[in-house]
């Protein structure tokens, strides 16, 4: 697996990743799987977003100051959200990983066409107490399958009418915790191995210069048009994802 062209590929793939979250502050998970699942299978994709994904969301989730409220106000959210993520990770030993590569295509369309419609749901306060526990179950179980974390937490935290710097903070703290979850359920279905972590901290370096890169670029660049690029191809790759699936399914 360290051949030049998957190393070339891993960090090519994690520069470009750093980068859509130094412009607009998430994608480096989600794009980073959308890439490397093209490339290789499943559950090395996850296993090599663990290193370069805790450690740029738990620089994202340090920031703001925000911190102690969000986890008063979310905490029902993310300790489900976190717990069960090793009930969808039994699934990459049970289920084809070709479906389950669909399934995250099928992840990506449907959160690149909310964002791209420009879809807003609204949650009143007094029903984050049963939404945030149901919300925070089904991302965790669909990380563990897929290894994203976008659907539905991400929908749910933009939903219950976060200040833009505490939405940030609190996606943070999501793929944080998640990333955590994902890693204990991968090593329990035995896909975790030392080259994975390798590789995955070799990864590390081309996310943090690609988050400082995409940080300064962000003042020169429409971050509104950015976006928009950003989810059409998140859109493509998710398509393409699907098909590619279901062509190794056949």
């Amino acid at each position: 697996m360290l051949d030049a062209a998957t190393v070339f590929a891993i960090v090519g793939t994690f520069l470009i990743a750093g980068t859509c979250k130094g412009v607009i502050g998430l994608g480096l998970p989600t794009v980073s799987l959308a890439l490397l699942t093209v490339a290789i299978d499943l559950p090395s994709a996850m296993a090599l977003l663990l290193v370069p994904s805790f450690v740029t969301n738990l620089w994202q989730a340090m920031l703001g100051g925000n911190g102690r409220v969000i986890l008063i106000r979310l905490w029902p959210f993310l300790l489900t959200a976190t717990v069960t993520v090793w009930i969808g990770a039994t699934a990459l030993t049970r289920v084809d990983l070709s479906l389950l590569s669909a399934l995250l295509g099928a992840l990506l369309v449907a959160y690149s066409t909310v964002n791209l419609g420009g879809l807003r749901f609204s949650i009143e306060t007094r029903h984050e107490v049963w939404v945030g526990p149901l919300a925070g179950s089904a991302n965790g179980i669909l990380a563990g399958m897929t290894g994203s974390f976008v659907v539905p937490g991400v929908m749910f935290l933009q939903a219950i009418g976060l200040s833009r710097d505490a939405l940030i903070q609190a996606m943070g703290m999501l793929f944080t915790v998640s990333t955590l979850a994902l890693a204990f359920g991968l090593q329990q279905n035995d896909f975790l191995t030392v080259e994975h972590g390798t590789l995955s901290l070799l990864a590390l370096l081309p996310a943090i210069v690609g988050m400082v890169f995409g940080q300064r670029i962000r003042q020169s660049l429409s971050e509104q048009l950015f976006r928009k690029v950003f989810f059409i191809s998140l859109l493509a790759l998710g398509a393409y994802i699907i098909t590619s699936a279901f062509d190794g399914f056949k």
